[in-house]
């Protein structure tokens, strides 16, 4: 719904863009946001749902694409389509010249079977590597496209008095595409999402149970972690169970290098600085109870948020695997899997000058700075490329225990959707203020 139209932008932000208290976190959100994200929040809920119940895999997201590109066209934008196979960009540009400001949200869901009660379950079962999963919006994409649709219709009602360009991207497959695929931020990017126009700056956020509603969580520099998947092979010689020393038990040495390298992280890694995990996810090695297998063959995931760290870490995890084995008479290799996320690292800067607009919606005590997050993130990939700040939005319930709410990722993952209102608000009053304000 329109804005009144008494209430012009200009006028409104110059109440708090033009003097030294402009950035103060006691000073409300203005008026015009308020009451345009009152008016479009009922939209934003129903777009969440019906994405919700009919939730999309990476790279197959062609329903939710058709209904973003038909909002998009409907506020009058230039629209484009089928970039990184899914992916749709909404370019809106305001009626006076200013920075450009990209915001962008993820479309993909989960192969995961939902078990939450809420009447638009998820029902959607799909193949998914050689088995029939169910599919379900276990990670908050749904709400995350549903409040950029809601901050476009926002925004291109005030495209007149906006300085400036704003770029809505609707990104496909953060969750991974198709095994041995590029996919995701690094596709967008490869396929020229921002070459015309370039952003300055990008905002990003996520729905995120570790914080209740009403809460937004941020951390300049590093904030998520860079994510490598590790394959190790250990090669021994096979034999009867019943001779163990006719052979080399690959077996054994596979469980000691598995104890071995939980020294990486505990013995090895200065995490006073910068955490690190290392995890054994997988191990697959032997067929029958009494015959001793050739090879053993283990997955892992590292995940780091300095370069240095990395590179250290996994120097120390291939040093073990291949000494380990060797002590046993086995012989073992490490593949590194490089195409995983880098670190998403928050630009300080961009931070700081962008906190007071989310304190002003959110309210400044509920804007916190939160640890390290070791999940991994693909805007990382953007992030090395445009300044940019990715923050959180608490979906859990108020009153509910946080910490034991199930996480992103999990089948009973639950949005309070008053979490999209805030989001919707923030992502605005981001912008708005980035537009507004930025020095010449």
């Amino acid at each position: 719904m329109p804005v009144p139209g008494s209430l012009r932008l200009p006028l409104v932000l110059a109440m708090f863009a033009g003097t030294p208290s402009a950035h103060s976190a006691e000073s409300p959100a203005p008026p015009w946001l308020e009451d345009a994200a009152r008016a479009v929040a009922p939209r934003v809920v129903e777009w969440r749902r019906d994405f919700h119940q009919h939730p999309e895999l990476g790279n197959q997201e062609v329903r939710t694409a058709q209904r973003v590109a038909e909002h998009l066209r409907s506020l009058g934008l230039e629209v484009r389509t089928g970039i990184a196979v899914t992916g749709v960009v909404g370019i809106l540009r305001g009626g006076r010249p200013g920075p450009v400001v990209a915001l962008r949200a993820d479309m993909d869901a989960l192969p995961v079977t939902e078990r939450t009660d809420v009447p638009f379950k998820s029902t959607v079962t799909t193949a998914y590597r050689g088995e029939q999963v169910g599919v379900m919006h276990a990670c908050g994409h749904d709400g995350h496209t549903a409040i950029l649709m809601g901050a476009a219709e926002v925004l291109a009602r005030r495209r007149a008095d906006l300085p400036g360009t704003v770029l809505f991207v609707f990104q496909p497959a953060e969750e991974g595409g198709p095994d041995g695929e590029i996919a995701g931020a690094p596709r967008m990017l490869a396929e020229g999402v921002f070459r015309d126009p370039k952003p300055d700056v990008v905002f990003g956020l996520h729905l995120w149970s570790s914080q209740n509603a009403g809460q937004i969580g941020y951390r300049k520099g590093a904030l998520m972690a860079a994510v490598d998947t590790i394959r190790i092979e250990v090669q021994g010689a096979q034999t009867h169970g019943a001779r163990p020393w006719g052979g080399v038990d690959p077996i054994v040495a596979a469980s000691e290098i598995v104890v071995s390298l939980q020294s990486v992280v505990s013995r090895q890694t200065d995490i006073t600085r910068h955490p690190a995990v290392v995890s054994v996810g997988a191990i697959k090695g032997g067929i029958r109870h009494n015959i001793i297998p050739d090879s053993v063959e283990m997955l892992g995931t590292v995940r780091t948020f300095d370069p240095a760290v990395r590179d250290q870490v996994l120097e120390d995890i291939r040093r073990k695997v291949e000494h380990v084995a060797a002590a046993h008479g086995a012989t073992a290799t490490l593949a590194v899997q490089e195409d995983g996320s880098p670190a998403l690292v928050n630009d300080p800067a961009l931070v700081q000058r962008t906190l007071p607009a989310l304190e002003r919606v959110a309210g400044a005590g509920n804007v916190v700075e939160i640890p390290y997050v070791t999940a991994a993130e693909d805007l990382a990939h953007i992030a090395r490329v445009v300044p940019t700040f990715y923050f959180f939005v608490g979906s859990t319930p108020k009153g509910q225990d946080a910490a034991t709410a199930p996480s992103n990722h999990s089948p009973l993952f639950y949005v309070d959707e008053s979490s999209l209102d805030l989001g919707l608000r923030a992502l605005v009053a981001a912008t708005v203020d980035f537009l507004e304000t930025r020095p010449n």
